[in-house]
């Protein structure tokens, strides 16, 4: 199950998956783009390892990988229960 984390001014959506049983989180950007419909990649913490990078400038990644590693540690605390929204009893 994927959990929304945040959406961005640019409505890059960020979300989570559930932390999964060898302690690894994925994390998913996505990105609406009117020329290849979306712009996507996908990290997994706590490794920071990048996959499935498409369409992202450098500089977008530069600013994504920055993103991510400056939240990872809330991303991986909401990993374990159930979203930012379970978290937080909203």
């Amino acid at each position: 199950m994927m959990y929304p984390y945040v959406t961005l001014n640019d409505d890059t959506e960020i979300t989570h998956s559930e932390m999964l049983e060898d302690g690894k989180v994925k994390v998913y950007i996505e990105t609406p783009d009117l020329k290849d419909g979306f712009h996507s990649a996908t990290c997994y913490l706590p490794e920071h390892m990048w996959t499935e990078i498409n369409g992202y400038s450098d500089a977008e990644m530069n600013y994504f990988k920055e993103f991510i590693r400056n939240n990872a540690h809330l991303i991986l605390e909401f990993s374990k229960e159930g979203g930012i929204l379970n978290a937080s009893n909203f």
